[in-house]
């Protein structure tokens, strides 16, 4: 089982740069991937992404990369055309000026346009230690998921066992539930005819009635079911997350209704610490990928 909140980072340093990755992940429904890094490496965004849900399959992860440059990059551009426009527009002038001379080389140097100072930034010259830096930091990432996740088991773990035994419980006074029902529904049939007597089968009739409404055991038998698929999702190790999420809705829907048709005491009791322990762990399951 993984959490979906951790931390990674790692750095790399070059004759060219110092690079680092910092990989923060928190909760959210769905796998959602930002991007802080510099635009010369924008190209490499997919790969980047491709790599994160190797190890994330729900949250949302902020990846950030800063870039230092050790070196200056910089390459000199002429512009051919530029210099021939210029050439062009000194001997006009000294011609219009009737001076016998050529332009010099200070003439163009000083010429606005002429020299291009293109800064390079060529993002494969990153590469290597980018997806080294990435690397790290997933490993990283991945174990403190791992280690989040193993607490949040072991509290999952102990949140159902204390649902289960409850639930036993619960079935233990489904039963005399049923008899109280009955004894009660008797003797207000006795309150009310008095001496009177009454038709045998039309109250067996209203008992069959009353007990219908008011039984609790589909819904013993459904919510026995949902803890004992609980038990075995837990035991995956793939991604149990959303199924865990959903499962606890259906839970709740059975739990709330026994508790709605109870009128014993030891089986409200129970039902109070069973959604005590199911809003537990779905606190806990938001939390799980």
């Amino acid at each position: 089982m993984k959490s979906m909140t951790g931390y990674g980072f790692a750095e790399r340093t070059t004759d060219e740069c110092h690079l680092s990755v910092e990989l923060k992940s928190y909760n959210n429904r769905f796998l959602e991937i930002n991007h802080a890094i510099p635009y010369f490496l924008s190209a490499f965004e997919q790969e980047i992404d491709q790599r994160v849900k190797t190890i994330a399959k729900r949250g949302h992860i902020d990846v950030n990369v800063r870039v230092k440059q050790l070196q200056n990059r910089i390459e000199l551009l002429v512009d051919q055309q530029a210099v021939e426009s210029y050439a062009t527009a000194f001997r006009q002038i000294a011609r219009y000026a009737h001076i016998q001379t050529e332009p010099s080389l200070s003439d163009f140097v000083s010429a606005e346009g002429i020299l291009l100072n293109v800064r390079e930034q060529d993002g494969s010259v990153y590469s290597v230690p980018l997806f080294d830096a990435l690397q790290e930091a997933l490993h990283q990432l991945d174990v403190a998921k791992m280690r989040e996740g193993e607490v949040t088991l072991a509290d999952l773990v102990r949140l159902g066992d204390e649902l289960s035994k409850n639930l036993l419980i619960v079935k233990r006074y489904a039963g005399e539930l049923e008899t109280r029902l009955k004894d009660t529904l008797l003797t207000r049939f006795e309150e009310l005819l008095g001496q009177r007597g009454y038709d045998e089968n039309r109250f067996l009739q209203e008992i069959a009635v009353m007990l219908n409404r008011y039984s609790i055991n589909e819904e013993i038998v459904r919510l026995g079911a949902h803890v004992d698929e609980y038990g075995s999702l837990l035991g995956k190790s793939e991604p149990i997350g959303k199924r865990l999420d959903f499962l606890c809705q259906e839970m709740n829907r059975e739990i709330n209704t026994i508790g709605s048709k109870s009128t014993m005491v030891e089986i409200n009791h129970s039902v109070v610490v069973m959604k005590d322990c199911l809003e537990n762990i779905r606190e806990q399951v938001r939390n799980i990928e």
